[in-house]
């Protein structure tokens, strides 16, 4: 393989950025070149700002210290396009927010000419018709993103669908997208059993300090806990066509739905 040298070398970059160690020996066997020429390349792409780091010896070795941008160029079409539809989706979910939209603003402003007319196309063309049944703000997705990321515990006050509020400390697990609103999975550490919120009836939530041992999820996957009624009801065989249960309205007397397959499937057990 006889690349041109700079798509050589924004291709060794590519391959950095996938992250962990690479040896001189496989970059040069991926590039098509030699050890030698990977070193030059190395260098070049430290001219341009980027901090490549390498381990000497016997069997060396390349890695790109984690946290460097990646420069817009670098982009191909169709991640543009993933990228901007991605981001229509999040607009859609975050309608009172104005993060979708100024992240679509930026990049529109430093996309090179080809790339921000795909950019520019994908905007025209994707429409987002399922809106969200309520909104949600960025900042309490991103507040449970960073306390699933660092296994941390919540605090949050919760409004049920009767209007009745509680305090809750939870061990958020993951939140989800279903049937227009977006849900929490986390353990409730008064209530000692797992349960989920709807985002938008949350509200002052804020991070607890201090380490903990989260609780294992009870299931192998959220899809399978919501299929079997929450770990009650057998598993259905592989290929069944069953579909995944609605998430249902918040249960009484929780305030938290707890059951979601109708008002007979909601757990009374543990009453705030």
């Amino acid at each position: 393989m006889d690349l041109d040298p700079t798509i050589r070398t924004l291709t060794l970059l590519t391959l950095l950025q996938s992250g962990g160690e690479w040896t001189a020996a496989d970059l040069a066997e991926r590039l098509g070149t030699s050890v030698r020429t990977v070193r030059r390349d190395a260098q070049r792409l430290r001219r341009l700002g980027y901090t490549v780091e390498a381990r000497p010896g016997p069997g060396s070795a390349y890695r790109l210290r984690p946290g460097v941008k990646v420069p817009p160029l670098l982009f191909t079409a169709d991640e543009i396009t993933a990228l901007v539809a991605g981001l229509h989706l999040i607009r859609a979910w975050l309608p009172e927010d104005a993060v979708a939209s100024s992240a679509l603003l930026k990049l529109d402003q430093v996309l090179p000419r080809p790339l921000r007319r795909r950019a520019a196309a994908t905007d025209l063309a994707t429409e987002v018709l399922q809106q969200p049944g309520a909104v949600v703000a960025a900042a309490t997705v991103g507040v449970i993103a960073d306390a699933v990321a660092e296994d941390g515990r919540l605090r949050f006050r919760y409004t049920d669908q009767h209007g009745r509020p509680s305090t809750r400390l939870v061990e958020p697990y993951r939140h989800f997208l279903r049937a227009g609103h977006w849900y929490l999975v986390a353990f409730d550490v008064d209530r000692d059993d797992w349960r989920t919120f709807r985002l938008d009836r949350i509200t002052d939530i804020s991070p607890v300090a201090g380490a903990f041992q989260p609780h294992a999820f009870p299931d192998v996957s959220i899809e399978r806990w919501l299929t079997t009624d929450f770990g009650r009801a057998p598993a259905r065989s592989p290929g069944s066509s069953a579909a995944m249960p609605d998430v249902g309205e918040d249960g009484e007397p929780g305030g938290e739905v707890r059951g979601g397959m109708g008002p007979s499937r909601e757990d009374h057990r543990h009453p705030p």
